[in-house]
């Protein structure tokens, strides 16, 4: 579990709060005192009970802050913020639907923003009458990341709910999940001051039900590229993957580098989970003893699980790209084709033409030749017999 600091993303500058008006009642709206400070030393219970909490995401809520986004905010540097619905259970928040809120705020002054609590509360209550297990559980933003005022807002739903769940939704994502979620937590700190509230990061996933993955698969088929084959596909979801994978292990390697120069504090959790992550990685087997030559200090037998290892992965290589290499045989094998029966029918084509001409330029020569005769018999019937009588 990653612990994110209270500055600059969770705090209000110059760490005093500053009174929101409310948009229902007008009144101002106290807010707890928050200070930029660092990553707190000490953990707290409540953070400790969140380390087991985890939150899921259904696809219907990407679809709607989607939505959301490219009906308000497309183009510009604006974010959107929403409700979110669902379950929050001990173990699992269930986030199951949402639905828009009108929201706006100052781009140069952060602390200044306006949420309706009217809409919100009006919304909520419909959104009851529909299915009464859809409570509110918390709230959404455009992101792409934390921004100051998210304590402030997290504090304003708490009307709603004891404690709320934001979900950072990246509508434009590049690779990995879209979402990131955040609980608000008090902060402890070791010298004995004032706490003040920071988010804190817990896991989230994507999952749908069987209805849910029908339904998006329909949403989703009329804008699907119907010239990309299925190869293509699968490559390109590989290599975003790959992408997401460089972008953790270089996020991994920054922290190991700070925390060995001194700029971050040792934070054993993490270190075991990074421990737990290189465990999981297989032995892979070097040169040498992918030819079964054991290293200095190696048995025969770890030779021998190394050797047959790094065989199988070569196999397993050549095998896809013989596979390349025969589907780039087909294709030209196919374009050839192609362009042989384009050629045979151009000909047969030109040769039609020709064919056409001749006959219809022997036809208008035998009808002109008809028509001569006929003129001269016409022409031989109206001058009668010869004078000079029968020969």
């Amino acid at each position: 579990m990653t612990q994110y600091p209270s500055s600059p993303h969770s705090s209000v500058r110059n760490g005093s709060p500053t009174p929101t008006r409310s948009a229902s009642t007008g009144r101002h709206l106290q807010l707890i005192p928050l200070h930029q400070t660092t990553m707190p030393a000490a953990t707290s219970t409540e953070t400790i009970a969140l380390s087991e909490k985890r939150v899921v995401v259904h696809p219907l809520v990407l679809l709607s802050a989607v939505d959301h986004y490219n009906r308000s905010a497309k183009g510009t540097k604006k974010r959107v913020v929403g409700v979110l619905l669902g379950q929050n259970n001990e173990s699992v928040v269930n986030v199951a639907n949402s639905f828009a809120v009108p929201f706006e705020e100052d781009e140069k002054d952060p602390s200044v923003w306006f949420l309706d609590h009217n809409y919100v509360e009006s919304m909520n209550d419909m959104f009851k009458k529909i299915n009464a297990r859809e409570k509110l559980i918390g709230w959404y933003h455009s992101g792409p990341r934390l921004r100051a005022s998210d304590i402030q807002i997290n504090e304003v739903f708490k009307k709603y709910t004891p404690n709320p769940v934001l979900v950072v939704i990246d509508v434009q994502p590049k690779v990995g999940l879209p979402t990131e979620s955040y609980f608000s937590v008090d902060e402890i700190r070791d010298d004995g001051s004032s706490t003040s509230r920071t988010f804190v990061h817990v896991p989230s996933s994507v999952e749908a039900e069987e209805a849910e993955e029908i339904g998006v698969e329909h949403l989703l088929r009329d804008i699907k590229d119907n010239a990309v084959g299925t190869l293509a596909t699968r490559i390109t979801q590989q290599l975003h993957s790959l992408q997401g994978l460089q972008s953790r292990l270089e996020e991994i390697a920054t922290y190991l580098q700070k925390v060995v120069n001194g700029e971050l504090p040792v934070n054993h959790p993490i270190l075991g989970s990074l421990q737990d992550i290189f465990n999981l990685l297989p032995n892979l087997s070097s040169p040498a003893t992918a030819l079964g030559v054991a290293e200095p200090g190696q048995n025969d037998s770890c030779a021998s699980q190394h050797s047959e290892l790094s065989r199988s992965l070569l196999v397993k290589t050549n095998d896809q790209l013989m596979c390349v290499y025969i589907s780039s045989l087909i294709r030209a094998v196919l374009a050839l084709h192609d362009l042989i029966d384009n050629k045979i029918q151009n000909r047969q084509l030109n040769g039609e033409d020709i064919d056409g001409e001749v006959e219809k330029k022997l036809d208008e020569g035998l009808k002109d030749a008809g028509e001569k005769k006929a003129d001269d018999a016409d022409e031989a019937v109206k001058e009668g017999p010869p004078k000079g009588g029968l020969i």
